[in-house]
């Protein structure tokens, strides 16, 4: 998973994610970011769409978006923490 190869809600390996995962997801999602203002405490599992791929009640929107902004939250505190490292003394 990376902020810069982001996971295509066609992605076939998202077939195999199973609710309890999609449900792991979305509390790792909150956790992480609360800080951005992400919090969607009515996220849920949601069901899958035509083909298969399973999508969070927050409006349908793919598990694919999930990961995605876990991606890209990760990226964003990767690259604060390194250009705010304090200097050395």
């Amino acid at each position: 998973m990376s902020a810069h190869h982001p996971i295509h809600p066609a992605d076939p390996a998202l077939l195999h994610l199973t609710s309890r995962q999609v449900t792991e997801l979305i509390v790792e999602l909150r956790t992480e970011g609360r800080e951005f203002g992400l919090l969607w405490p009515s996220a849920t599992p949601g069901g899958t769409n035509l083909h298969g791929r399973p999508l969070v009640d927050i409006g349908n929107v793919p598990a694919s978006t999930l990961i995605n902004l876990l991606a890209l939250i990760r990226e964003f505190r990767r690259n604060r923490d390194v250009h705010h490292r304090p200097e050395p003394t």
